[in-house]
């Protein structure tokens, strides 16, 4: 199992990860993803969405457009943290709005509402045409002290 990189902020592990200082997470490599664009309140991430990703009808499987908008809205969340916070989903809502055999998708998530305890970050999925595919929202939950350790 890879251990994650505990020093300094979250924002601050982000940007190494796209500068290629800081592997990415297992399911990153696992599906393909890359994280584009990270700033405090917004990250892109990118992947090539093909056969491989696909769920017995033909098209890219639900799950792995839900794991993109995840993804991108919990290093959003994870980015307006400070060192020593991490955070835990509560609620993830996505529309499916268009179906995808093969593209390059982007996932561009920003924060809507962040709070002390709990904020609300949203997530645009679209393809290389620029059409949306999937639009997500989550409710994330800060953790400090010792909800945070080991996390």
């Amino acid at each position: 199992m890879t251990e994650p990189m505990r020093t300094g902020t979250p924002l601050e592990r982000l940007q190494l990860t796209v500068r290629g200082s800081v592997p990415p997470a297992p399911i990153a490599k696992l599906l393909g993803l890359r994280i584009t664009e990270v700033e405090a309140g917004r990250v892109a991430i990118e992947m090539d969405a093909g056969p491989q990703h696909h769920n017995p009808m033909g098209t890219v499987h639900g799950g792995v457009l839900c794991d993109l908008a995840d993804a991108a809205m919990g290093m959003t969340y994870a980015s307006t943290l400070a060192a020593g916070e991490t955070f835990t989903t509560l609620e993830l809502k996505i529309n499916f709005l268009k179906p995808v055999w093969k593209a390059h998708l982007r996932a561009e998530a920003r924060m809507i509402r962040p709070g002390r305890t709990v904020g609300l970050v949203e997530c645009r999925v679209t393809d290389e045409k620029n059409t949306l595919v999937a639009h997500a929202t989550s409710t994330c939950m800060t953790l400090r002290g010792d909800a945070a350790s080991g996390r």
